[in-house]
């Protein structure tokens, strides 16, 4: 990671190359991405040194593969070299819904 310093711009294509690095990260239950399936909620990425915090929720409180699936968000992300450290923030608000997934992820799971 260098010091350079990222122009607005920058960041937001650096936050479009995160989601998509997260689209590789598959909920092993539902077999989606964890972006179509609405469970992440906010991406910051700091400019000046690359740490980046993804505000992450799960379908149901107690998942048991929070830590599954933090771990993957960080093999996903270690591919970008603009990111140098990755903190997922477990949220519960607002809470989860069917709603938050995206159309791709409803028809894929028979929902309408």
């Amino acid at each position: 990671m260098s010091d350079k310093k990222y122009t607005a711009e920058e960041i937001d294509a650096i936050k479009n190359r995160i989601l998509e690095s997260l689209e590789q990260v598959i909920d092993p239950e539902l077999g989606i991405d964890i972006v179509n399936l609405g469970l992440i909620y906010e991406i910051r990425f700091n400019g000046e040194n690359g740490e980046t915090e993804i505000d992450m929720t799960l379908t149901t409180m107690g998942c048991p593969l929070a830590d599954l699936l933090t771990d993957q968000i960080h093999d996903a992300l270690r591919t970008l070299p603009e990111v140098s450290k990755v903190e997922v923030k477990l949220v519960w608000y607002p809470a989860w819904t069917v709603e938050k997934m995206s159309r791709y992820a409803r028809i894929a799971l028979g929902i309408r």
